[in-house]
């Protein structure tokens, strides 16, 4: 396998792993919410963040084979959306997709959400708006690892 390849596989694997310990620290966080306290804002952002964290994460992902295989992310205002839906393609001679379209609606939840933290006060954040997305994180990790960890097994054979 050449350098360039075992290198991104290395890549994806370290993030995917930073991705899971995220997906603990959340399920910790959520755990410990207070029902009513004065304190529980700072739940609400700790857990937005994490949610934010873990979008970022899948996207850096997205990033690396992006450059490595695809020579760069796009360069619009809307390469966020762009890039995930760049995921979902099998480009001929290159690679296939990398997820699921299924996997890909999840992760844009996510991808929306992140957005949203990005441009709110945390003091602004609701459980509301975020419980569909706790409720449906293990279903969008299970997915999102399962279509990465085939993708990386892609990658294993196509320079044994």
């Amino acid at each position: 396998m050449n350098d360039k390849i075992l290198e991104l596989t290395a890549e994806i694997e370290d993030e995917l792993r930073l991705i899971q310990e995220l997906g603990i620290a959340l399920k910790v966080t959520v755990r410990d919410l207070p029902v009513a306290t004065r304190q529980e804002s700072v739940y609400l952002e700790s857990i937005a963040l994490k949610l934010h964290n873990f979008y970022t994460g899948c996207e850096r992902i997205f990033t690396l084979i992006s450059q490595e295989l695809n020579g760069g992310i796009p360069q619009s205002q809307d390469w966020h959306i762009r890039l995930l839906r760049k995921m979902t393609l099998n480009i001929d001679s290159i690679r296939p997709a990398v997820l699921s379209r299924k996997t890909a609606s999840l992760l844009d939840e996510y991808r929306s959400f992140r957005h949203v933290v990005r441009h709110i006060y945390g003091f602004e954040l609701k459980l509301t708006r975020m419980s569909p997305l706790l409720d449906n994180f293990d279903n969008a990790l299970e997915a999102f690892e399962t279509d990465i960890h085939s993708f990386i097994a892609f990658l294993k054979r196509i320079d044994p």
